[in-house]
């Protein structure tokens, strides 16, 4: 037991013991998914492993701060990042090591940077050596495609928006809906179309002109194919250069994020919102019985809907 005391506080923190982390190999068994993760043990000897060794280079700026509520994103990629390590780390989690040059200039322990469209914090970074590490949930590898990368593949990038910065593309939180399936790559001139496939649950809120964030790009979806359960988009060609999505094959998959605003409509319909309002307003139409009473005629309802 500790005791701590400052000049506005005394109190006893009880030591604890540090319990069995549970291995991720457990943590991701699910009976509703199946993942392709490619384990690369980082506590295993290796030229790129500096989870056993700390680096002496690390710069002193590397202090620790409580992190404010920054995680919004705009799906505007800052760089592609490459991945330098993933797999087990010695402390029982699962972590990621990414090598990166632009999100990695102003870093703080605690950061959110959004990684193909998955926000993640910050949790260690060598600003010497250009790399950072997140740590993964058992969750997020089931939910995203971030199972299926392995060292040398490339990610985007995107640090969480300021707010003083510019929201060049749409609200994205980071928080991936699910995983959508490459189905065709089409070639028109310089730019590129690309069709993807998801379930229904997700399907229900892309529309032709709508927002979507795959794999954390803000893109507009062009045609929405609904008995196929697919919509596609097009790619200009600076933004080839600029992400990740068109390197994936036919069969790979990516991350989708719908527009939040959807949600929220959907979610207000469903709780009787707009109802509320109406009987709210308009007391006088609706009687013990249900029977909606006759309003006047010089009533205009229309203009209150």
């Amino acid at each position: 037991m500790v005791l701590s005391t400052s000049l506005h506080s005394l109190c006893i923190i009880p030591h604890t013991s540090q319990s069995k982390i549970p291995s991720i190999f457990n943590l991701l068994k699910s009976p509703l998914s199946k993942t392709h993760l490619k384990f690369n043990p980082i506590f295993k000897p290796s030229s790129l492993s500096l989870f056993t060794q700390p680096s002496k280079l690390r710069p002193k700026t590397q202090n620790f701060r409580t992190p404010t509520i920054r995680s919004l994103f705009t799906g505007i990629v800052e760089e592609m990042g490459e991945i330098k390590q993933l797999g087990m780390a010695d402390h029982g989690g699962f972590d990621l090591k990414i090598h990166a040059k632009t999100v990695i200039e102003d870093v703080h322990l605690g950061d959110s940077i959004a990684v193909n469209g998955t926000c993640l914090t910050v949790t260690d970074f060598d600003t010497y050596l250009g790399e950072f590490t997140v740590g993964l949930a058992p969750e997020t590898l089931r939910k995203t495609s971030l199972s299926e990368l392995e060292p040398g593949s490339l990610v985007n990038l995107e640090r969480a928006i300021q707010p003083t910065g510019r929201m060049g593309g749409h609200f994205v939180q980071g928080h991936v809906d699910g995983t959508g399936e490459i189905v065709g790559k089409q070639v028109e001139g310089d730019s590129l179309w690309i069709k993807v496939k998801t379930d229904k649950n997700l399907m229900k809120y892309v529309v032709p002109k709508g927002f979507i964030a795959i794999d954390g790009t803000s893109l507009t979806v062009v045609d929405v194919f609904e008995e196929e359960l697919c919509f596609n988009f097009m790619l200009v060609a600076y933004t080839q250069q600029k992400v990740v999505i068109p390197l994936k094959e036919i069969g790979q998959k990516v991350n989708l994020e719908v527009d939040i605003l959807g949600k929220y409509v959907e979610r207000l319909l469903r709780s009787g919102f707009v109802d509320s309002i109406k009987d709210s307003r308009f007391p006088e139409t609706h009687n013990k019985t249900g029977i909606v009473n006759q309003l006047p005629k010089s009533y205009n309802t229309s203009s209150y809907m």
